[in-house]
């Protein structure tokens, strides 16, 4: 139903839709979110002794100033003049105690987002070397697996292993880091099974140090991650002193209120090995120190900044924080996180750029397309519940064969409601839908959707065989088209003059992406097209400046003739990368290699060492190199003796056909023969024999072949 109604799209799997839907409605969010402005003030005090410190603003004349208060420039004007003129006295220092837990050991989930902030591993990369470890590897003659089974749901652990974490921590930190009890832990995840326990070394006496020598560098960080989270759970706690201090600056008869925090840890505990990571680090003024400071002190104004702000849209969301999310809302299973991310990343769905998912444009339209279409199956409900079902039936609780009724009723109904709607129907809900998305307002206030290249027509959604794209209503007579997101800086960008020609440089959106074009059509003769060049895929078609412009459009450049037999060496830019090309030969530029310098001596290096790379020609088969009988075996089409028992399928029934045995050591496809088209004939005879042979043999009850 998808591919018919939704060309270019390939896939929408029940767990991989949500995900999906995740990615895109965040996007959303970015697209409408309107930034706020606010200003903050920051006063750096001394105490008597010298010693500096920072507070904020946090009120005036009695009322709380919150983080988005202060609006205006105006505001913060005129609370800056209050400030510089203010004295300043400590009303209050509170200092309380707090103490922070270690985290449970890993699960899948966690094990994925803590590998993706720390090492920067995509989940499916983290899994394939917590499988290495799995499996083992040699130590002392025998295979021995270095961690527990990865694919779990589970945070407890054995209480052997416990036992060890124990003694462990006891031998390496002392014993004021071993808790006085054992540590237990409990899944909060929804739907969890537990059914194994959290992912830990095998044996926690086999330190990280002592194992490097015999992994790779990504097995030997992934399991020191594994270790010291481990070690770290059972692990004492961290003890801090949080403190507050409360400074009034009076002005006049203007009273402001400054606040102070700070953090200071008594006992580091557990971390002294380990500390979890965070996606999104906002500033934490806790954990700065402060001085010591006394009630009733007068502090000393140092200097006093302030400063203008802009709230920030939500951050997309990073592979680990997806999986997290994913998570709380109940949605997969372990084995299933790394890939549905993958098949997101492999369908063009969405697109992994600074560690941050993008929804692609594809992926876009594939969650519109269900969201109008099938919104109760792209439900976070919907997932969490089934899943819910799922783990019933494994239990016996519930009976499948009522689940898969329930199920089919309402999803075949979905089915026949679309199953008749022309996609051209399709295409104009969807343009409805994600009219916001694809037709920005232009800056004059005209009609977002008229056609910049023929100005009377209208744009709208098409569908194409590599996905939706944007095109004019006047086509052919017009064939202006782009991609989807108007605001992806694709859209048409004039750079400056092409020195040579004096022709205008552009940057342009294409149906397959954005490009640079030389001149317009007009500025060719007739059959002749303008000159472009493609944008790299690393590349932002926003940062593309004239200069860089014109090298592109340099490209494929000629180095020179190659010194054995003439023939031009040329250097572009491809689908894999910079290359340099000889005949049929393509080498690609290594680290260093610029496309636009790259002599003559360098490419002809390149091309000889990709030409002793490439393997021999397969063995073909010429007009008397076909199957002979050579004393006692028969020498099959790749040369190799075999025994008589296992005759080419040509000949498996020769001796009981009168009507092949004339044809004596010749094949009956012909292909002693040199004549091409009575060789056909002969293969299509043969083949037809073969199919002959095959029923005869399957009549018999044996096995062909």
């Amino acid at each position: 139903m998808l591919w018919r109604k939704l060309p270019g799209a390939r896939s929408a799997g029940r767990v991989q839709s949500v995900a999906l839907r995740l990615v895109c409605d965040r996007e959303l969010e970015i697209e409408k979110f309107v930034p706020r402005e606010y200003w903050s003030l920051l006063t750096t005090l001394a105490t008597p002794r010298g010693e500096s410190f920072e507070a904020r603003l946090v009120g005036a004349d009695g009322k709380k100033i919150q983080r988005l208060d202060i609006g205006s420039s105006a505001e913060a004007e005129d609370f800056k003049k209050a400030i510089e003129s203010a004295t300043f006295t400590v009303t209050t220092v509170e200092a309380k105690p707090a103490r922070r837990n270690p985290q449970s050991p890993f699960t899948t989930s966690t094990l994925q987002q803590e590998a993706s902030r720390k090492l920067g591993f995509a989940p499916a990369h983290t899994m394939r070397i917590a499988q290495r470890l799995y499996e083992g590897i040699d130590i002392g003659g025998e295979t021995t697996g270095l961690i527990t089974y990865m694919r779990t749901d589970g945070v407890q652990i054995d209480p052997s292993a416990i036992t060890q974490a124990r003694k462990v921590i006891g031998e390496d930190y002392g014993n004021a880091y071993v808790p006085d009890a054992p540590r237990q832990y409990t899944s909060k995840a929804k739907n969890a099974q537990e059914a194994h326990e959290a992912i830990r070394p095998t044996d926690l006496s086999r330190r990280p140090a002592s194992l490097k020598a015999r992994l790779d560098n990504d097995q030997a960080r992934l399991y020191e991650l594994i270790w010291m989270r481990t070690v770290a759970s059972q692990m004492e706690s961290a003890e801090m002193e949080r403190t507050t201090v409360d400074i009034a600056a009076k002005a006049g008869a203007r009273l402001l209120e400054l606040r102070a925090t700070g953090q200071v840890v008594k006992f580091d505990g557990f971390l002294a090995v380990y500390q979890e990571g965070r996606d999104d680090d906002p500033e934490d003024e806790d954990s700065k120190r402060l001085p010591v400071i006394n009630q009733g002190e007068n502090l000393k104004r140092e200097s006093l900044s302030v400063t203008q702000h802009f709230t920030e849209p939500p951050p997309r969301f990073s592979e680990a924080s997806l999986v997290k999310r994913m998570e709380e809302l109940g949605i997969g299973r372990p084995s299933t996180y790394a890939s549905i991310l993958q098949v997101l990343k492999d369908r063009g769905y969405v697109k992994l750029e600074k560690k941050r998912l993008h929804g692609e444009d594809k992926g876009r339209v594939v969650v519109a397309f269900l969201e109008n279409y099938f919104s109760r199956y792209v439900e976070f409900d919907f997932t969490a519940d089934l899943e819910e079902k799922l783990d019933k039936i494994s239990n016996n609780e519930i009976s499948w064969k009522q689940v898969l009724a329930d199920f089919w009723k309402d999803f075949i109904g979905a089915v026949n409601d679309i199953k008749d709607v022309r996609v051209t129907e399709v295409l104009d809900v969807l343009d409805a839908m994600l009219g916001e998305h694809i037709y920005e307002p232009r800056a004059d206030g005209g009609d977002p959707r008229q056609c910049p290249s023929c100005g009377t027509g209208k744009l709208n959604l098409k569908a194409g065989k590599f996905g939706a794209f944007v095109g004019c209503s006047n086509y052919p007579e017009c064939r202006y088209t782009r991609p989807l997101a108007s605001s992806s800086g694709a859209s048409d960008r004039p750079l400056g003059k092409d020195p040579v020609s004096g022709l205008e440089v552009m940057v342009k959106a294409g149906r397959f992406g954005p490009y640079i074009q030389l001149g317009d059509a007009k500025d060719y003769g007739e059959g002749e097209k303008p000159k472009r060049a493609g944008i790299p895929k690393n590349m932002s078609p926003a940062d593309v400046e004239l200069e860089l412009a014109l090298k592109l459009l340099s490209l494929p450049r000629d180095i020179g003739p190659h010194p054995e037999d003439g023939e031009v060496i040329t250097a572009g830019i491809g689908r894999f990368g910079p290359f340099v090309r000889h005949g049929k030969t393509y080498a690609s530029l290594e680290a260093g290699d610029d496309v636009y310098n790259v002599g003559l001596n360098r490419a002809v290096t390149l091309i000889a060492e990709k030409d002793s790379e490439r393997p021999e020609p397969p063995f073909r088969r010429g007009p008397r190199q076909a199957c002979r009988r050579i004393s006692g075996s028969r020498r099959h089409h790749h040369g190799e003796d075999r025994p008589l028992r296992r005759l080419c399928h040509h000949r498996r029934h020769q001796r009981n056909d009168p009507e092949r045995q004339d044809a004596g050591d010749h094949h009956a496809c012909g292909s002693h023969r040199p004549d091409r088209g009575t060789r056909n004939q002969g293969r299509r005879q043969a083949e037809a024999r073969r199919q002959k042979d095959d029923n005869e043999d399957r009549e018999e009850g044996c096995q062909a072949g």
